[in-house]
């Protein structure tokens, strides 16, 4: 692409560098737990400028005159920190999705690598001396990253690599084949392309644009009910309130962060509140509703999830919602860690009908949107 405009990857793709893009994709990830970033000597200033720090993100060290000596360095790196895995990839592939990278992770065993690659769907002609032929297509792939290793096999393999100085591998699977090690394939993604020219420069600014007028926004739902036993107070969307009755069950009993959680994990398909905290579980016994909902957060945010509103119902005949109101949005956007401007706490009787006007319980409805960042599958 040439220098003119600077390295490709401190370019704006949208608003962001593609470096940061691609931070992004590793630093949203559960599975990711360290992001080391290579770079050239001279370009620390171009770094600084063009990310922003997380906590996952270490230190940039500088990289060496080939890709192999870069990928050395950044190995030695992260060995030092006490890391068992790695995975390997292009700065310049800022689409690489969850899934891929999911993918690459489970296909990493004992003296196998993972290689991500996609079969050649074209028709190869090779030219030599002028003469054209055709290369059988069967069984060829083209490679992507990113690539994943035990990291001390593959360290060991590039500092073997160094040492017989050998320094032409296009690739770090290329140089786990050379030290023996197996590569396992797994599933690639076309949209996962190399910035490498300036028409590939203008398809990523297209993709970014489309992303941009797209959203991925899921609505979670949730219900809860628990029985009312004489008592002294209730707990309800983390506020203790005084009453002549509490609520029964194996934990605070808390319908309303019950139902926040069950409605948070429906916006991630990861099941109900009682197939994370069983009930015969005696952990969880009179644990209070809290962790159950920092619990289901932490999930969505690991999914890259954005949680943009939370909206609680309480139903009950006593006592009364109210005066609390404030204290329990409060509480629910602490837990949460979001403006309490996105939380809703609501109330209704139940007309002194049912269990519920009888005063023998207290259901709660509770309703979450969070916003995902857009797959490349669904721009399609």
């Amino acid at each position: 692409m040439g220098y003119e405009a600077g390295p490709k990857q401190y370019r704006l793709l949208g608003e962001k560098s593609v470096l940061q893009h691609t931070i992004d994709c590793f630093s949203g990830h559960c599975d990711v737990h360290d992001i080391q970033v290579v770079v050239h000597k001279d370009d620390i200033d171009l770094y600084e400028a063009s990310v922003t720090k997380n906590a996952k993100l270490l230190p940039p060290v500088k990289g060496g005159n080939t890709r192999q000596l870069s990928c050395n360095a950044g190995m030695e790196a992260v060995a030092e920190i006490g890391c068992s895995h790695v995975l390997i990839h292009d700065a310049a592939r800022p689409f690489v999705s969850h899934e891929l990278i999911t993918r690459t992770i489970k296909g990493i065993d004992c003296g196998q690598g993972a290689l991500p690659a996609c079969p050649i769907a074209d028709t190869i002609k090779k030219l030599k001396n002028g003469n054209l032929s055709t290369v059988p297509r069967e069984g060829m792939y083209t490679a992507q990253t990113p690539q994943g290793f035990i990291l001390s096999e593959i360290l060991s393999a590039h500092q073997s690599a160094v040492n017989d100085n050998l320094h032409d591998f296009t690739d770090d699977a290329a140089v786990a084949e050379w030290a023996g090690i197996s590569i396992n394939l797994v599933e690639g993604d076309r949209d996962n392309f190399k910035i490498t020219d300036t028409n590939d420069f203008n398809l990523a600014e297209r993709r970014i644009a489309l992303l941009q007028t797209i959203q991925d926004i899921r609505t979670g739902s949730g219900y809860d009910v628990h029985a009312l036993v004489p008592g002294i107070s209730v707990v309800l969307c983390g506020v203790d309130i005084p009453h002549d009755k509490q609520l029964s069950g194996h934990s605070d009993a808390d319908v309303g962060l019950h139902a926040l959680t069950d409605a948070l994990l429906g916006t991630i398909g990861a099941g109900d509140i009682g197939s994370h905290f069983p009930p015969s579980d005696d952990k969880w016994k009179d644990a209070p509703s809290d962790h159950f909902l920092t619990h289901a957060c932490n999930l969505v945010f690991d999914a890259g999830g954005v949680i943009t509103n939370l909206d609680v119902t309480v139903i009950c005949e006593a006592p009364r919602i109210g005066p609390h109101r404030e204290s329990m949005r409060q509480r629910i956007a602490e837990i949460c860690d979001i403006e309490m401007q996105r939380v809703s706490v609501k109330a209704t009787t139940n007309e002194r009908i049912g269990f519920i006007g009888r005063e023998e319980g207290i259901a709660a409805l509770a309703t979450a949107t969070v916003s995902f960042p857009v797959s490349q599958r669904q721009i399609q």
